[in-house]
């Protein structure tokens, strides 16, 4: 199937969409990491396009993805037509992981790659590729360097595809989800020191999908000892104070195991936790 282009792009990122379908029909077989997110769900759509039944999807699955959020790649997938699968990692079980150093993402690519790899295996050898951006190269970002080291290929990074062309394309090309909010793994919303566990990670899923099903899709639930601190982008937050019945979240967030719960005045910052580490490099 091919995506036909629905809406104009400029010629900047004609050319980009014109060298992403060249670079990945290119590739003999794909295997996608697919977390569901915009950027893997734009290099899914054009390895499905251009490969067909060469190319599939894989999302791995653990405490860090947000069940909400699997449910999501599960749908977008199918909407794709792309083949998907699920694979469970456990770095929920790696000390580089759960004791929350700063390279934690490391561990955690690592786990990632080492089952994608016996997946693309017995898919006669597919090349696995992911939706690190452009702007992620910029970023702190030490999983990159586990992907780099599993042999991954990011075709949006090597293209210097960035975030705000790859949400243009994908509503040229009609995807649904092209205005996604962002949504890094779970784990980030934990400073670094503090340890990770199921638990916690499935408090901030249910905290953050409570605040998602009130109309606020933008938002972050950080976890700090047994505080939340909610952040939502800063324009948003008269409105969540005016229309969140305030004794609901209170309650609901207690029954979770939080023992406090506030709202960051500051707003959302995407990478807030990181940004002593950006300073420092």
């Amino acid at each position: 199937m091919f995506f036909s282009q629905l809406e104009s792009l400029t010629e900047s990122e004609l050319e980009q969409l014109k060298l992403l379908r060249e670079f990945i029909k290119d590739i003999n077989k794909a295997c996608v990491a697919f977390s569901g997110g915009v950027d893997s769900s734009l290099v899914a759509t054009i390895a499905q396009e251009q490969l067909g039944s060469k190319a599939f999807a894989v999302t791995g699955v653990s405490p860090s993805l947000a069940p909400y959020l699997l449910k999501q790649a599960r749908l977008q997938a199918a909407w794709i037509g792309i083949h998907h699968e699920e694979c469970k990692t456990n770095e929920i079980n790696e000390p580089n992981y759960f004791k929350n150093p700063e390279n934690r993402c490391f561990a955690c690519k690592q786990e990632l790659h080492k089952h994608l790899n016996q997946i693309s295996k017995r898919f006669h050898n597919a090349q696995v590729l992911d939706g690190v951006n452009y702007d992620d190269l910029q970023d702190f970002r030490p999983g990159i360097k586990a992907s780099n080291q599993a042999g991954v290929i990011s075709p949006l990074a090597e293209l210097k595809i960035d975030k705000k062309s790859i949400r243009s394309i994908s509503k040229s090309l009609g995807l649904p989800w092209w205005d996604k909010p962002a949504q890094p793994c779970l784990a980030s919303r934990i400073p670094f020191g503090e340890e990770i566990s199921s638990k916690r990670l499935e408090q901030i899923a249910l905290a953050e999908e409570w605040i998602i099903n009130q109309g606020f899709s933008k938002v972050r639930v950080r976890s700090q000892g047994l505080s939340a601190r909610i952040e939502l982008p800063a324009n948003e937050i008269n409105s969540f104070l005016k229309i969140i019945e305030r004794n609901q979240l209170i309650e609901y967030f207690l029954s979770l195991g939080f023992h406090s719960i506030s709202l960051d005045l500051e707003g959302l910052i995407s990478g807030k936790l990181t940004r002593d580490i950006k300073k420092s490099t």
